[in-house]
């Protein structure tokens, strides 16, 4: 009975020590309690500031990163389109040799003259008639025409060399759809300048049947347009158009060492100029035949009006 007693006075005494140390006990109690909660919120803490330290870290490389990058981008003046290979025109008028003109202009080849003012260095055009008078037989009437037409390198719009290339293209469409022409040809021309075109047709006029060759060529950044056409008025025959085409290539040939020489090294060229006697892709002899449907344009207004007398 003793012992019994004397359990239950410690199992008392022992009870309200088991309280104090509940929420709510004694002072002792809740500082322990504070301290407790608080090493969880001190270890965030280190947390975050170990990840502020490592992020600032990493902003600084990407920082280091960014400026790599932005040092190996290319500069404006890297990035800027090449400049054309051809940066001045000769005089149009003065393109081809005396001879050139005696053969495909005998009554005419002194009678060079502008077509319009064009614009230096940048646009030019010359046309030369001639009407030989055969009596009774009538007259042979010859109309040539040359124009340049030089393409500059441009940021917003391309290489000088797509450009006059685009305007290749252009010319030859615009020879190809003349109003009223028959028969139209084309013919690849190799060994003149990058790219050659000889577009030939017939064209009836009332003063008589015109065959009219036009020579498109694109020389570097240069588009040149040799129109050239024949007719015989009054009864005189008319001249074969294989002759016409013959010497209407062998002009826009020259007229191609023409541009190359007016850039030579020395005389204020960008770049020397380009061989004008590489053959052009697909060139040859087979000539194909196409509608010659479509209106008439501005290199269509020239060669349209070729058949006219000067």
């Amino acid at each position: 009975m003793h012992r019994s007693a004397q359990r239950d006075q410690q199992h008392q005494r022992v009870e309200p020590a088991g309280r104090a140390g509940r929420p709510g006990g004694s002072a002792r109690g809740r500082r322990l309690l504070v301290a407790a909660t608080a090493v969880p919120v001190l270890l965030m803490a280190s947390a975050c500031s170990s990840d502020s330290g490592s992020g600032a870290g990493s902003g600084s490389g990407g920082d280091a990163k960014d400026e790599s990058s932005a040092s190996a981008s290319p500069t404006p003046s890297a990035s800027a389109v090449q400049a054309a290979a051809y940066g001045k025109l000769p005089d149009t008028c003065s393109v081809l040799s005396e001879k050139t003109l005696k053969d495909l202009v005998p009554e005419g080849a002194k009678s060079g003259k502008a077509i319009s003012e064009g614009q230096p260095d940048v646009s030019g055009d010359c046309r030369w008639t001639s009407l030989a008078d055969n009596g009774v037989d009538g007259s042979q009437y010859r109309w040539l025409s040359v124009s340049l037409l030089r393409l500059d390198s441009d940021e917003a719009r391309g290489p000088g060399e797509e450009r006059a290339a685009e305007q290749y293209e252009k010319k030859i469409g615009e020879a190809k759809s003349v109003d009223g022409a028959k028969n139209v040809r084309t013919e690849q021309v190799g060994g003149t300048g990058d790219q050659a075109t000889l577009v030939r047709y017939d064209l009836k006029k009332d003063e008589g049947d015109f065959r009219q060759q036009t020579v498109v060529v694109r020389a570097e950044n240069v588009v040149i347009t040799l129109d050239y056409n024949g007719a015989g008025l009054a009864g005189d025959k008319t001249p074969d158009a294989d002759d016409l085409s013959k010497d209407a290539k062998a002009a826009a040939k020259e007229v191609v060492t023409a541009v190359a020489e007016a850039n030579e090294a020395g005389s204020g060229s960008p770049s020397a100029p380009a061989s004008t006697d590489k053959p052009d892709a697909g060139s040859g002899s087979a000539i194909d035949k196409d509608s010659g449907s479509g209106s008439g344009s501005d290199s269509g207004s020239d060669s349209g009006s070729s058949g006219r007398k000067s």
